[in-house]
């Protein structure tokens, strides 16, 4: 198995992309969210094995979905591209920092943040930015 992890562009919480993934623009056909992306995952399998979405908000990884197949996607520019099909259900994770990067990379599952306890997804989230200076001195 083998996760993906990408920066949300525009994102501020994680509030933001659940309305995003509500939209109609995001959603495919069967009604599942999609994110269109130019490269296709040269990994498909292992991706498709059980892995997910690692999605980073604001300098941080905080939350994923489950990959649940790529389609091919055409664009009004007509270039084809890749869009990744995702579980509706938007799983919280430890805050975990990461260093800006372009487009997606693979992400090892030994080195995913772990998922959020119900308990703990339920409690009122810190700010990004307070969330991000105790991830960089290694409290969270």
């Amino acid at each position: 198995m083998l996760h993906i992890q990408k920066l949300s562009v525009g994102t501020e919480a994680v509030e933001d992309l659940v309305a995003w993934q509500a939209s109609r623009r995001a959603l495919t056909d069967d009604g599942l969210p999609r994110h269109v992306t130019r490269m296709w995952p040269r990994r498909e399998p292992e991706i498709l094995d059980g892995g997910s979405i690692y999605w980073v908000i604001k300098g941080l990884v905080q939350c994923r979905q489950r990959i649940v197949r790529f389609d091919e996607y055409r664009g009004a520019d007509g270039v084809l591209r890749c869009a990744m099909v995702l579980e509706p259900e938007i799983v919280r994770v430890a805050a975990t920092q990461r260093r800006p990067f372009q487009g997606w990379r693979y992400l090892q599952p030994a080195d995913a943040p772990p998922d959020l306890t119900e308990a703990k997804a339920g409690e009122d989230t810190l700010p990004p930015e307070l969330s991000s200076a105790l991830a960089e001195i290694g409290v969270l």
